[in-house]
Protein backbone atom coordinates (compact mmCIF):
# COMPACT_ATOMS: atom_id res chain seq x y z
CA UNK A 1 0.00 0.00 0.00
CA UNK A 2 1.40 3.42 -0.94
CA UNK A 3 0.11 6.98 -0.99
CA UNK A 4 -0.42 7.11 -4.75
CA UNK A 5 -2.67 4.04 -4.62
CA UNK A 6 -4.62 5.63 -1.77
CA UNK A 7 -4.96 8.84 -3.78
CA UNK A 8 -6.21 6.86 -6.78
CA UNK A 9 -8.69 4.99 -4.59
CA UNK A 10 -9.88 8.34 -3.22
CA UNK A 11 -10.27 9.74 -6.74
CA UNK A 12 -12.30 6.75 -7.92
CA UNK A 13 -14.41 6.84 -4.77
CA UNK A 14 -15.10 10.54 -5.43
CA UNK A 15 -16.41 9.80 -8.92
CA UNK A 16 -13.51 9.50 -11.37
CA UNK A 17 -13.36 6.48 -13.66
CA UNK A 18 -10.39 4.16 -13.33
CA UNK A 19 -9.17 5.46 -16.69
CA UNK A 20 -9.33 9.07 -15.48
CA UNK A 21 -7.68 8.24 -12.15
CA UNK A 22 -4.93 6.33 -13.98
CA UNK A 23 -4.29 9.35 -16.21
CA UNK A 24 -3.98 11.55 -13.11
CA UNK A 25 -1.50 9.08 -11.59
CA UNK A 26 0.33 8.76 -14.94
CA UNK A 27 0.04 4.99 -15.04
CA UNK A 28 -1.93 2.66 -17.29
CA UNK A 29 -5.51 1.71 -16.53
CA UNK A 30 -4.67 -2.02 -16.12
CA UNK A 31 -1.86 -1.14 -13.71
CA UNK A 32 -4.23 0.93 -11.56
CA UNK A 33 -6.88 -1.80 -11.64
CA UNK A 34 -4.29 -4.28 -10.33
CA UNK A 35 -3.17 -1.81 -7.65
CA UNK A 36 -6.74 -1.31 -6.45
CA UNK A 37 -7.23 -5.07 -6.35
CA UNK A 38 -4.07 -5.45 -4.24
CA UNK A 39 -5.37 -2.71 -1.94
CA UNK A 40 -8.57 -4.68 -1.37
CA UNK A 41 -6.52 -7.78 -0.61
CA UNK A 42 -4.43 -5.89 1.94
CA UNK A 43 -7.52 -4.40 3.60
CA UNK A 44 -9.33 -7.72 3.49
CA UNK A 45 -12.59 -6.52 1.97
CA UNK A 46 -14.18 -5.50 -1.31
CA UNK A 47 -13.97 -1.71 -1.42
CA UNK A 48 -15.32 -0.90 -4.89
CA UNK A 49 -18.09 -2.63 -6.84
CA UNK A 50 -18.96 -2.08 -10.48
CA UNK A 51 -22.44 -0.65 -11.06
CA UNK A 52 -23.03 -0.29 -14.77
CA UNK A 53 -19.96 1.44 -16.17
CA UNK A 54 -18.75 3.00 -12.92
CA UNK A 55 -17.30 1.80 -9.64
CA UNK A 56 -19.19 2.53 -6.43
CA UNK A 57 -18.07 2.23 -2.83
CA UNK A 58 -19.21 -0.80 -0.90
CA UNK A 59 -20.20 -0.36 2.77
CA UNK A 60 -16.65 -1.41 3.71
CA UNK A 61 -15.30 1.03 1.12
CA UNK A 62 -17.23 3.94 2.64
CA UNK A 63 -15.76 3.20 6.06
CA UNK A 64 -12.25 2.80 4.66
CA UNK A 65 -12.48 6.04 2.65
CA UNK A 66 -13.04 8.10 5.82
CA UNK A 67 -9.66 6.93 7.10
CA UNK A 68 -7.99 7.37 3.71
CA UNK A 69 -9.25 10.97 3.56
CA UNK A 70 -7.92 11.65 7.05
CA UNK A 71 -4.58 9.96 6.31
CA UNK A 72 -3.96 11.88 3.08
CA UNK A 73 -5.05 15.15 4.65
CA UNK A 74 -2.68 14.61 7.59
CA UNK A 75 0.19 13.73 5.25
CA UNK A 76 -0.43 16.77 3.02
CA UNK A 77 -0.63 19.09 6.02
CA UNK A 78 2.60 17.59 7.34
CA UNK A 79 4.36 18.29 4.05
CA UNK A 80 3.04 21.85 4.06
CA UNK A 81 4.18 22.39 7.64
CA UNK A 82 7.68 21.14 6.85
CA UNK A 83 7.85 23.32 3.72
CA UNK A 84 6.88 26.37 5.74
CA UNK A 85 9.48 25.60 8.40
CA UNK A 86 12.10 25.49 5.65
CA UNK A 87 10.70 28.67 4.05
CA UNK A 88 8.36 30.55 6.45
CA UNK A 89 7.37 33.05 3.76
CA UNK A 90 6.06 30.33 1.42
CA UNK A 91 2.98 28.18 1.86
CA UNK A 92 -0.58 27.72 0.67
CA UNK A 93 -3.85 29.22 1.90
CA UNK A 94 -6.86 27.15 0.85
CA UNK A 95 -9.80 29.56 1.14
CA UNK A 96 -13.49 28.90 0.50
CA UNK A 97 -15.89 31.84 0.28
CA UNK A 98 -19.35 32.99 -0.70
CA UNK A 99 -19.95 33.86 -4.36
CA UNK A 100 -21.10 37.35 -3.35
CA UNK A 101 -17.78 38.09 -1.64
CA UNK A 102 -15.71 37.22 -4.70
CA UNK A 103 -16.17 40.62 -6.32
CA UNK A 104 -14.89 42.83 -3.50
CA UNK A 105 -13.87 41.46 -0.09
CA UNK A 106 -11.86 38.37 -1.03
CA UNK A 107 -9.79 40.09 -3.78
CA UNK A 108 -9.04 42.96 -1.39
CA UNK A 109 -7.88 40.64 1.40
CA UNK A 110 -5.86 38.36 -0.87
CA UNK A 111 -4.15 41.29 -2.63
CA UNK A 112 -3.21 42.95 0.66
CA UNK A 113 -1.88 39.69 2.10
CA UNK A 114 0.24 38.88 -0.95
CA UNK A 115 1.81 42.33 -0.85
CA UNK A 116 3.37 41.30 2.47
CA UNK A 117 3.81 37.60 1.59
CA UNK A 118 4.32 37.38 -2.19
CA UNK A 119 5.42 33.75 -2.16
CA UNK A 120 2.23 32.45 -0.55
CA UNK A 121 -0.07 30.65 -2.99
CA UNK A 122 -3.87 30.63 -2.73
CA UNK A 123 -6.34 27.87 -3.55
CA UNK A 124 -9.77 29.49 -3.89
CA UNK A 125 -13.18 27.77 -3.73
CA UNK A 126 -16.53 29.51 -4.27
CA UNK A 127 -19.71 28.01 -2.84
CA UNK A 128 -22.92 28.67 -0.94
CA UNK A 129 -23.00 28.38 2.87
CA UNK A 130 -23.67 24.65 3.16
CA UNK A 131 -20.96 23.90 0.62
CA UNK A 132 -18.48 26.07 2.52
CA UNK A 133 -19.05 24.15 5.74
CA UNK A 134 -18.50 20.88 3.89
CA UNK A 135 -15.21 22.21 2.51
CA UNK A 136 -14.00 22.77 6.07
CA UNK A 137 -15.30 19.50 7.46
CA UNK A 138 -13.79 17.55 4.56
CA UNK A 139 -10.47 19.42 5.05
CA UNK A 140 -10.47 20.57 1.43
CA UNK A 141 -10.15 24.16 2.65
CA UNK A 142 -8.23 25.70 5.57
CA UNK A 143 -10.53 28.69 5.98
CA UNK A 144 -13.89 29.98 4.87
CA UNK A 145 -15.34 33.48 4.63
CA UNK A 146 -19.09 33.42 4.93
CA UNK A 147 -22.13 35.22 6.30
CA UNK A 148 -23.08 34.47 9.87
CA UNK A 149 -21.73 32.02 12.41
CA UNK A 150 -22.50 28.50 11.09
CA UNK A 151 -23.03 27.40 14.70
CA UNK A 152 -21.20 24.11 14.16
CA UNK A 153 -19.48 22.61 17.24
CA UNK A 154 -16.31 21.84 15.24
CA UNK A 155 -15.96 25.29 13.66
CA UNK A 156 -14.53 28.50 15.12
CA UNK A 157 -15.96 31.70 13.57
CA UNK A 158 -14.87 35.34 13.97
CA UNK A 159 -16.75 38.35 12.68
CA UNK A 160 -14.90 40.44 10.10
CA UNK A 161 -17.50 43.09 9.35
CA UNK A 162 -21.20 43.89 9.07
CA UNK A 163 -22.36 44.22 5.48
CA UNK A 164 -25.40 46.44 4.72
CA UNK A 165 -28.40 45.02 2.87
CA UNK A 166 -30.47 47.32 0.66
CA UNK A 167 -33.91 46.93 -0.85
CA UNK A 168 -33.44 46.73 -4.62
CA UNK A 169 -36.37 47.91 -6.75
CA UNK A 170 -36.63 48.61 -10.50
CA UNK A 171 -36.30 52.25 -11.51
CA UNK A 172 -39.98 52.41 -12.45
CA UNK A 173 -41.13 51.14 -9.04
CA UNK A 174 -43.56 53.23 -6.97
CA UNK A 175 -40.87 53.63 -4.25
CA UNK A 176 -37.93 54.28 -6.57
CA UNK A 177 -37.95 58.02 -5.94
CA UNK A 178 -37.28 57.60 -2.23
CA UNK A 179 -33.99 56.96 -0.46
CA UNK A 180 -35.37 55.23 2.65
CA UNK A 181 -38.31 52.85 3.10
CA UNK A 182 -39.81 50.45 5.59
CA UNK A 183 -39.46 46.82 4.52
CA UNK A 184 -43.11 46.36 5.47
CA UNK A 185 -44.06 48.66 2.56
CA UNK A 186 -43.27 45.86 0.09
CA UNK A 187 -44.94 43.07 2.07
CA UNK A 188 -47.41 42.34 -0.75
CA UNK A 189 -44.86 42.34 -3.56
CA UNK A 190 -43.03 39.34 -5.05
CA UNK A 191 -39.49 38.85 -3.74
CA UNK A 192 -36.55 37.68 -5.85
CA UNK A 193 -34.64 35.31 -3.54
CA UNK A 194 -31.69 32.99 -3.57
CA UNK A 195 -32.62 29.32 -3.34
CA UNK A 196 -33.04 27.64 0.08
CA UNK A 197 -29.68 26.76 1.64
CA UNK A 198 -28.10 30.13 0.85
CA UNK A 199 -27.41 32.39 3.83
CA UNK A 200 -28.87 35.49 2.14
CA UNK A 201 -32.14 33.60 1.70
CA UNK A 202 -32.33 32.91 5.44
CA UNK A 203 -31.38 36.50 6.32
CA UNK A 204 -34.05 37.88 3.96
CA UNK A 205 -36.74 35.63 5.41
CA UNK A 206 -35.72 36.59 8.96
CA UNK A 207 -35.80 40.33 8.22
CA UNK A 208 -39.20 40.00 6.59
CA UNK A 209 -40.52 38.17 9.65
CA UNK A 210 -39.17 40.97 11.85
CA UNK A 211 -41.07 43.42 9.63
CA UNK A 212 -44.27 41.44 10.19
CA UNK A 213 -44.68 39.35 7.03
CA UNK A 214 -43.38 36.37 5.12
CA UNK A 215 -41.86 37.12 1.70
CA UNK A 216 -43.94 36.07 -1.29
CA UNK A 217 -41.53 34.19 -3.54
CA UNK A 218 -41.55 35.48 -7.10
CA UNK A 219 -38.36 33.88 -8.48
CA UNK A 220 -35.37 32.05 -7.05
CA UNK A 221 -31.77 32.21 -8.24
CA UNK A 222 -28.29 31.01 -7.33
CA UNK A 223 -26.30 34.27 -7.66
CA UNK A 224 -26.87 37.85 -6.53
CA UNK A 225 -26.06 38.97 -10.08
CA UNK A 226 -29.14 37.03 -11.22
CA UNK A 227 -31.28 38.65 -8.52
CA UNK A 228 -30.24 42.08 -9.78
CA UNK A 229 -31.14 41.17 -13.34
CA UNK A 230 -34.60 39.92 -12.36
CA UNK A 231 -35.24 43.03 -10.26
CA UNK A 232 -34.14 45.24 -13.17
CA UNK A 233 -36.62 43.38 -15.38
CA UNK A 234 -39.43 44.41 -13.04
CA UNK A 235 -40.16 40.90 -11.75
CA UNK A 236 -40.01 41.78 -8.06
CA UNK A 237 -37.91 43.31 -5.29
CA UNK A 238 -34.94 41.88 -3.42
CA UNK A 239 -32.60 42.46 -0.50
CA UNK A 240 -29.11 42.93 -1.96
CA UNK A 241 -25.79 43.01 -0.07
CA UNK A 242 -23.29 45.88 -0.28
CA UNK A 243 -23.72 49.61 -0.70
CA UNK A 244 -25.64 51.16 -3.60
CA UNK A 245 -22.43 52.49 -5.15
CA UNK A 246 -20.75 49.08 -5.06
CA UNK A 247 -23.86 47.29 -6.28
CA UNK A 248 -24.75 49.71 -9.09
CA UNK A 249 -23.68 47.44 -11.92
CA UNK A 250 -23.90 49.12 -15.35
CA UNK A 251 -26.87 47.90 -17.36
CA UNK A 252 -29.10 47.24 -14.35
CA UNK A 253 -31.78 49.98 -13.97
CA UNK A 254 -32.18 49.51 -10.22
CA UNK A 255 -32.67 51.78 -7.23
CA UNK A 256 -31.21 50.77 -3.85
CA UNK A 257 -33.18 51.92 -0.82
CA UNK A 258 -32.17 52.02 2.84
CA UNK A 259 -34.40 49.98 5.15
CA UNK A 260 -35.57 51.77 8.30
CA UNK A 261 -37.90 49.42 10.22
CA UNK A 262 -35.44 46.51 10.59
CA UNK A 263 -31.64 46.33 10.75
CA UNK A 264 -30.81 45.53 7.12
CA UNK A 265 -27.39 43.90 7.41
CA UNK A 266 -25.61 40.57 7.66
CA UNK A 267 -22.48 39.48 9.49
CA UNK A 268 -19.47 38.44 7.42
CA UNK A 269 -16.86 36.31 9.17
CA UNK A 270 -13.91 33.98 8.79
CA UNK A 271 -13.93 30.41 10.14
CA UNK A 272 -11.75 27.34 10.52
CA UNK A 273 -11.89 23.90 12.12
CA UNK A 274 -11.42 24.29 15.87
CA UNK A 275 -9.42 21.11 16.46
CA UNK A 276 -7.26 21.25 13.36
CA UNK A 277 -3.83 22.82 13.60
CA UNK A 278 -3.37 25.41 10.87
CA UNK A 279 -0.08 25.92 9.00
CA UNK A 280 1.58 29.34 9.39
CA UNK A 281 0.25 30.87 6.15
CA UNK A 282 -3.47 30.37 6.95
CA UNK A 283 -2.87 31.56 10.53
CA UNK A 284 -1.23 34.73 9.21
CA UNK A 285 -4.13 35.24 6.79
CA UNK A 286 -6.64 35.10 9.67
CA UNK A 287 -4.69 37.83 11.48
CA UNK A 288 -4.49 39.87 8.28
CA UNK A 289 -8.24 39.58 7.60
CA UNK A 290 -9.15 40.59 11.16
CA UNK A 291 -6.76 43.54 11.08
CA UNK A 292 -7.89 44.78 7.64
CA UNK A 293 -11.58 44.75 8.61
CA UNK A 294 -11.23 45.95 12.20
CA UNK A 295 -12.56 49.43 11.42
CA UNK A 296 -15.74 47.95 9.90
CA UNK A 297 -16.70 45.87 12.94
CA UNK A 298 -19.28 47.08 15.48
CA UNK A 299 -17.68 49.00 18.33
CA UNK A 300 -14.59 49.93 16.34
CA UNK A 301 -13.09 53.26 17.24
Amino acid sequence: MDLQVLRSFQAVADGLTVTEAAAEARITQPALSRALHRLEQEVGAELLRRVGRVLRLTPAGRVFKEYVDATLDSYDRGRRAVAEVVDPEAGVVSLAFLHTLGTWLVPKLVTGFREAHPQVRFELHQHEENGLVQHLLAATADLMITSGDPGHPLITWRRLLVEPLWLAVPTGHRLAGRGRVRLAEVAEEPFILLKPGYGLRSVTEDLCRQAGFGPRVGFEGEEVHTLRGLVAAGLGVSLIPSSPDAAATPGFPIRYLEITDVHGARDIGIAWLSGRGLPPAPRRFIDHALEETAAARPGAA
